[in-house]
């Protein structure tokens, strides 16, 4: 039988440039490697324009809008399953499939915690699914068009799909880069909490620990700004990217919410069945005095408090991980490794395992405290 995926090499486009070119099609996706990096900052990838769309929304799992009468995540597997597809393992990791959030809120589809109030109501999750990805081998140089036909399930409809859908796409990039608009803000940004609530957080979360009830806990402070009607937040991206490049950058343009984010940290990857999460714990501002940065460096090594917090996380995670996982196989390979980055220097761990049969991708990023980053593995990429 014929392959369906259509591809195409475009030569060396540069993927923010791309992003640009098919930023007026719906849920814009660029998963977006800034840094560079042989191994973590080696890939890129632009899609849009998806065939479906799956979210969930107080509880309920959605398709194109309609209710589904499964759970959220026996759900997710069967639209995974109707669309599955094999991988070229001569391209770029992810040629199609399902790609976006999982908001904290989706914690409560894992676990029976009590609801807590929000005032930033959003979908527990959007997870687009594309047929035509963009993506970008930053080692060699070499960017591809992968289309993948779906969603026809006959073999030749979905051939003349891919080839169809892959010009539309190259018609799009013919025509360059949309001009980037303002990004500037219409107001200082400002944080959610005063200094006397921040002191009771952390109380509160003291008395937690004591108590039993946690071992651990962020305070996170969210900080918000006014803008424009005309505000452009690709162009704001555009910024965050030049002057904090990151080796798993993300800009998701999606109906409910915008997300621009500029991570060094892998939260998950799968891939034929060896699972890896890459926690950063210690963290120090850089100097741009050089001795001084090297100075600060070295502190942050010796830190027994941001050891003990790293190894903290590491436990965690191994704990999790040993949920999903072969019995003996997960391991440790690299605790507390300094990375360097244009603002700080991180302490990163590796933690690493070979997954249970039958664990797929989607198992192991759900597993408890999971949140999805960038997640593929050779089945079902997303």
């Amino acid at each position: 039988m014929r392959h369906p995926i259509h591809l195409e090499h475009l030569g060396s486009l540069d993927a923010f440039t791309c992003a640009r070119a098919l930023s007026q099609l719906p849920d814009l996706l660029f998963l977006d490697s800034a840094l560079r990096h042989p191994v973590l900052g080696r890939y890129s990838f632009v899609a849009a324009d998806p065939f479906g769309r799956f979210a969930v929304r107080g509880g309920r799992a959605l398709w194109n809008g309609d209710p589904l009468a499964q759970p959220p995540l026996s759900a997710l597997r069967s639209l995974l399953d109707r669309y599955r597809q094999s991988r070229m393992e001569s391209l770029p990791p992810f040629q199609g499939g399902a790609a976006g959030y999982l908001a904290y809120d989706f914690r409560h589809t894992l676990e029976r915690l009590t609801p807590a109030p929000t005032d930033v109501p959003c979908p527990e999750a959007v997870l687009p699914f594309y047929d035509v990805v963009v993506s970008f081998d930053h080692r060699s140089g070499d960017a591809w068009l992968v289309s993948t036909g779906w969603p026809e399930q006959d073999p030749d409809k979905r051939q003349k799909r891919a080839a169809a859908r892959a010009q539309q796409f190259r018609r799009l990039l013919g025509h360059g880069p949309r001009q980037l608009r303002d990004c500037r803000l219409a107001s200082p940004w400002t944080s959610n909490f005063s200094a006397s609530g921040y002191r009771k957080a952390v109380k509160a979360v003291i008395d937690s620990i004591l108590a039993g009830d946690i071992f651990q806990a962020n305070i996170a402070q969210r900080f918000t700004a006014c803008v424009s009607d005309d505000f452009d937040a690709l162009a704001f991206y555009g910024q965050l990217r030049r002057v904090n490049p990151a080796t798993f950058g993300a800009f998701l343009s999606f109906d409910e919410s915008t997300i621009a984010s500029s991570s060094p940290e892998r939260f998950l990857k799968v891939d034929q069945g060896c699972v890896e999460t890459r926690p950063i714990k210690g963290t120090v501002a850089r100097s741009s005095d050089q001795q001084r940065d090297g100075n600060l460096a070295e502190t942050l090594l010796r830190s027994d408090k941001d050891r003990a917090e790293n190894l903290m996380i590491v436990d965690l995670l191994r704990n999790d991980l040993s949920r999903v996982c072969k019995p003996h196989t997960v391991r440790t390979p690299v605790l507390c490794n300094l990375e360097s980055y244009a603002a700080v220097h991180h302490l990163v761990s590796v933690v690493e395992g070979q997954l249970q049969p039958g664990v797929r991708a989607w198992q192991a990023t759900t597993c408890p405290n999971g949140q999805l980053v960038r997640c593929w593995n050779k089945d079902h990429p997303f």
